[in-house]
C-alpha cells in the first residue's frame, strides 16, 4: 500500500511540473507610459473623497490615518480637457506621522487604444512633498498580464484648495 502512495505522489509531481510549462510567458516587452494623474478633492464633483478620518485624531499636518478613495482621470497631457486615457481607482491613506507620506494602492485602469480595458496595479509610498516618488508597478491585467515595474511621480501643480496634478512615468515589463 505504501508503494500505492509513493507512485501516486510521484505521478502528481510530475504532472505538477509539466502544469509549470502552461505559464511560459515567452518575450518580454518593456513599455514607458507617460500620463497625468487628476486628483481633485474640491468643488461639487471630487474625484477623491476622503473615506475614513482617523478616530479621536488631532489634527495635523501629516492627516496620519485619513484614507481616500480616488476615481481619478489619467491625462496625455496636464491640462484637464486633454485626451482621457485611464483612471486611478483606488485609496491612498495617509501612513505618517510625521510627514505627509501616503501609502498608495491603486488600480491604473487604460480606457484608450492598444491598453483599453488593461489594468496596472500601483502599490508604495509616496512621500508627496519630495521631488520625485518611486511606487511599484506589483502586476497587471489584459495587455498587462503579468507586469512588474515602477513608476515615477512628481508633482506638477498643486493649488490651495488641494487639488493636484500629478506626472507620471511609469516603466513597465510584461509579455
Amino acid at each position: 500500500m505504501a508503494f500505492f502512495y509513493r507512485a501516486l505522489l510521484l505521478f502528481a509531481l510530475l504532472l505538477g511540473a509539466g502544469a509549470a510549462n502552461e505559464f511560459n510567458v515567452g518575450q518580454e516587452k518593456k513599455t514607458h507610459l507617460h500620463f497625468f494623474f487628476h486628483d481633485v478633492i474640491s468643488g461639487s464633483t471630487p474625484t477623491a473623497i476622503r473615506i475614513v478620518g482617523a478616530p479621536g485624531r488631532v489634527p495635523s499636518l501629516s492627516a496620519f490615518g485619513d484614507v481616500t478613495m480616488t476615481d481619478n482621470a489619467l491625462t496625455e497631457t496636464a491640462d484637464g480637457a486633454s485626451k482621457l486615457i485611464g483612471r486611478a481607482q483606488g485609496f491612498y491613506a495617509a501612513a505618517s506621522q510625521e510627514e505627509i507620506a501616503l501609502l498608495m494602492t491603486m488600480n491604473l485602469y487604460f480606457v484608450d487604444g492598444v491598453y483599453n480595458g488593461s489594468t496596472l496595479a500601483l502599490l508604495g509610498r509616496n512621500s508627496v512633498l519630495s521631488a520625485t516618488r518611486e511606487m511599484a508597478i506589483v502586476g497587471g491585467s489584459g495587455y498587462f498580464r503579468f507586469a512588474r515595474g515602477y513608476a515615477i511621480a512628481k508633482t506638477y501643480s498643486f493649488n490651495t484648495t488641494g487639488d493636484a496634478i500629478v506626472e507620471y512615468d511609469a516603466y513597465v515589463l510584461h509579455p
